[in-house]
């Protein structure tokens, strides 16, 4: 969480785009911004992980057998004209990596039976046009934020049932074949740079920019005053 904001202010500052590509220490409950910290206790399975706070919203996503992804636009970028149009790029590569390997994923095109009254505690549970799924199995999402300066759009592509987490089948859980993530994200990735027309370039963060993200897990993104904050 820390890293994508400290990205997201590089975006805002030099204009450049970045897409990254990460996986979690060890189970971990990420609220969305709006939701209720004492709302995590409608979810049993999950209470014993350690949990933080996302700034963009939707529901709690448990990053257990999953992958996340994080991408950067400036504002005034051609990517950052319309909410729609990233969520579109980045969803339908997707599902065309997960086509060319023999998976039915589909984008959703409404919200479902089940989303009338109180939502789903769970992102996963949820369903908005333009989720990725496969049958009626949510397996990708994903949310935004936007600064004065830059867009952050960020999501998970669920790989498989977790523990923590045991209602929610991922894609190696619909399949008879499992599907490797390593070589899925790498297609994903340059299928992306193909349809952008970007070059992706590997590079680390700077001395400064890991500084900086030390510093927002302190003061903000490990801070009980943030992650209770509503």
């Amino acid at each position: 969480m820390a890293v994508d904001e400290v990205l997201m202010e590089w975006s805002a500052g030099t204009g450049g785009c970045a897409l990254r590509f990460y996986r979690w220490q060890e189970p971990t409950l990420s609220l969305g911004y709006f939701q209720a910290y004492e709302d995590r206790k409608r979810h049993a399975a999950s209470l014993e992980c350690p949990v933080v706070r996302r700034t963009s919203g939707g529901g709690a996503i448990l990053h257990d057998a999953e992958w996340t992804y994080s991408v950067v636009v400036p504002l005034g970028d051609r990517l950052a004209a319309g909410r729609l149009f990233l969520y579109q790029i980045i969803h339908t590569t997707l599902i065309e990596v997960l086509r060319e390997r023999g998976v039915a994923a589909s984008l959703c095109e409404g919200s479902g039976g089940n989303m009338t009254g109180r939502l789903p505690f769970l992102c996963f549970q949820r369903r908005a046009p333009g989720d990725v799924l496969v049958g009626r199995t949510k397996v990708a999402g994903s949310a935004q934020r936007r600064s004065s300066g830059a867009v952050l759009q960020h999501g998970s592509v669920l790989m498989a049932r977790s523990p923590a987490a045991p209602e929610l089948d991922g894609l190696n859980d619909l399949m008879e074949t499992p599907i490797e993530p390593g070589p899925l994200i790498d297609a994903w990735r340059e299928k992306l740079g193909r349809r952008l027309a970007l070059t992706w370039k590997k590079q680390p963060l700077s001395a400064s920019e890991r500084r900086s993200t030390a510093d927002l897990v302190e003061a903000k993104f490990g801070a009980e005053a943030w992650i209770r904050c509503r």
